[in-house]
């Protein structure tokens, strides 16, 4: 039997062959945040490997990837190759009926008022946007949050489509928001964030309220959200109104 060849066929696209016939492929995309991700889909064991190889040859590291959490398989194949497990993203589904999660009957956040994210105004939104970015570059680091969670924006320019946002204001400041893509069906909720300053004392949760009775009354019954599995604050506000983890992913790393 012949071995395993492999030849890049595009820009972000190799292909490996085996006695004439495509047995596998691997491709690169660019996610918002600048972090290059990578998979490889193959149906002959072989291919795996040499597809790596490829991949590491041709392109500059950092690479990530993706690997399911019960996937033990293809993650010793990335291990093989170099790559490392690095933060862990738990998958959650969240109702969206009030009944359902009991935000209808929580009391409102003290002085907080919600926002739809075109009623803002958008050099606050962008500010906002970009002071919660600095807090949690600061502390956690960004690499925390969510793969596809928006490249960081200037302080004067609208952080993508304001309609997918909505902002808690306290005493006239901008103090948290919520981001919602409301993909048919099951719309995403892509991040939750609160200034330090005003962090447990519900303002989250209101936020949270506010994304999931809009979705609610506009005919989506449920949302699902990406959370990284070391932000127990999270974890705790997403599991108390009745959200249910569905599964997860390993970030793996080459550096």
């Amino acid at each position: 039997m012949n071995a395993v060849t492999v030849g890049r066929v595009a820009e972000n696209q190799w292909q490996a062959e085996l006695d004439g016939r495509t047995v596998g492929y691997a491709d690169v995309s660019r996610r918002p945040d600048g972090r290059a991700f990578v998979s490889i889909d193959v149906w002959q064991d072989l291919a795996f490997g040499r597809l790596a190889d490829a991949i590491l040859a041709d392109l500059p590291t950092p690479l990530h990837t993706l690997v399911g959490e019960g996937d033990s398989d293809l993650m010793s194949r990335w291990e093989r190759a170099g790559f490392t497990p690095g933060r862990r993203e738990w998958e959650y589904v969240l109702p969206t009926d009030p009944r359902a999660t009991g935000l209808e009957a929580s009391p409102p956040a003290a002085g907080v008022t919600i926002l739809p994210g075109e009623a803002a105004d958008q050099s606050l939104l962008c500010a906002l946007h970009h002071a919660i970015r600095e807090e949690v570059d600061a502390t956690v680091g960004w690499r925390t949050m969510p793969a596809e969670v928006l490249p960081r924006p200037s302080a004067t320019r609208t952080p993508g489509d304001p309609s997918k946002y909505a902002v808690a204001v306290r005493d006239g400041a901008y103090v948290g928001l919520v981001r919602v893509a409301p993909v048919p069906r099951r719309a995403r909720i892509g991040l939750v964030a609160v200034l330090a300053g005003h962090q447990r004392q519900g303002v989250g949760r209101a936020l949270l309220a506010h994304a999931s009775g809009t979705l609610y009354r506009a005919g989506t019954d449920s949302a699902w959200a990406e959370v990284d599995a070391s932000n127990t604050a999270a974890i705790t506000l997403f599991e108390r109104v009745g959200a249910r983890r569905t599964g997860g992913n390993v970030e793996l790393v080459r550096p």
